[in-house]
Order: structure tokens, then sequence, then C-alpha cells
């Protein structure tokens, strides 16, 4: 799947490729509609019932990504929220075995987020991951998330990389097919984004269960 020898830059995404993507499906599916139910004296179900016809409309929007988007729409400190339950971020087995084999092949390594700054760097504070990267880019710097056909262009004013010896691995299949557009060659997703649900089928790129299967000789 990956010829570590034609691979200089490694663009990795976060939620559901490094992390566990448990944490934000159980906040935006259970935590969250439990407290706006508690604020307007409804039931959960009720609150389930208006809450994700509203967040499906925003998938894939920067809105979607942002943390204080939904702190003003729903009347709720969402990052308060998250606070509430970060025991639950986190890695993915064999992530930093990865990371660091990666680091001493020399290649360079980008977290390559969607994730508002506030979320960042929760995640980043609960889990370390920068310690084992070179670069942490939020989308939220550009304007725009990665599904944005225009991403990639802003990502180069940061971090230039080619084309053909960059490898992409995020659990986004929009996000994917972005890239792919803009021409990135070395795509992976990821099979099993959140631990607690069935994996995926993906047959429209090559696809990890776990990091070990990629993992640079040591």
């Amino acid at each position: 799947m990956v010829n570590w020898q034609e691979i200089n830059t490694v663009l990795l995404d976060m939620d559901g490729t490094l992390l566990d993507l448990h944490f934000d499906n159980y906040f935006w599916r259970e935590h969250v509609p439990l407290r706006y139910a508690e604020k307007h004296q409804i039931s959960v179900e009720h609150a389930k019932d208006t809450l994700f016809p509203i967040f499906r409309k925003k998938e894939g929007t920067m809105e979607w990504y942002c943390v204080d988007y939904w702190t003003q729409t729903l009347d709720l400190d969402i990052a308060l929220l998250k606070a509430e339950v970060d025991h639950l971020i986190a890695i993915h087995p064999f992530v930093l075995e990865f990371l660091d084999r990666v680091r001493k092949a020399g290649k360079t390594l980008a977290l390559v987020t969607n994730a508002h700054q506030k979320s960042l760097m929760l995640k980043l504070e609960r889990t370390a991951l920068h310690n084992h990267l070179d670069h942490v880019i939020c989308a939220h710097e550009f304007g725009m998330p990665k599904e944005n056909p225009l991403f990639w262009d802003k990502l180069q004013t940061r971090l230039p990389f080619e084309n053909a010896s960059t490898l992409l691995i995020d659990d986004s299949l929009p996000v994917l097919r972005s890239a792919r557009g803009y021409g990135i060659r070395w795509l992976l997703s990821v099979i099993s984004p959140d631990s607690k649900t069935p994996a995926r089928a993906i047959d429209e790129f090559e696809a990890i269960e776990s990091f070990n299967q990629i993992l640079p000789a040591a």
C-alpha cells in the first residue's frame, strides 16, 4: 500500500485517523443532546430529533467543525462540554509507533485537521500528539475545510509538498476525493475510525485496519 522510498511528506488527519472517533461521535450524538435537553427541559430523544437535522445541514462545511459556531447556534458552551468527556479521547493503536518510525525514516510529518483550534488544543493536551509531529496545521487558519478543492493550494503556502511524494491518511472519503482531485498520489483511508462501531467496507481507496500494517522498517 505504501512504498516508503517514494514518500517524503506524510499528511495525517486527526479525528478518526490518529484518534478514535468514538469521542466525537459520543459527544455529538449523546452528550450534546443530553445537555441541550437539560437546558430546554425536554427529553433526550426530542433533543436528538431537533439537533440531528441541524447537524446534517452543516456536514462538510467550516461551520460543522467550528466550536464557536455551535456555541452560538445552540447557546451551549461547546468547549466546556467537550472537556466534560475528554476522558474518552484516545489514540488509535500503533499510532505513536508509526509516527516515531516515520520521523526516524526522515519523512516530514504534518497533522492537517479540520478540527477547530479549541478542540485541537484539548486533544493535544490530552494526547501530546504534537510531540511526535513536525507540523500541526488547522484548516480554520485557511477558512475552508479539506473537502474544499482550494484547500490544498492554501496548504502549499504553509507546507510546500510534492504531490508525487506525498501520502495522505484520512478517514473522510470526501477529503480523500478532494486530495485525489488535487493530484496527491498516495492516499489511504481508515477502515475503523470509531472503535465502537463496525468496520467499514471501503472500495474507493486503499485502506488500513491498523497503523501496524504500514510501519516503515525500524
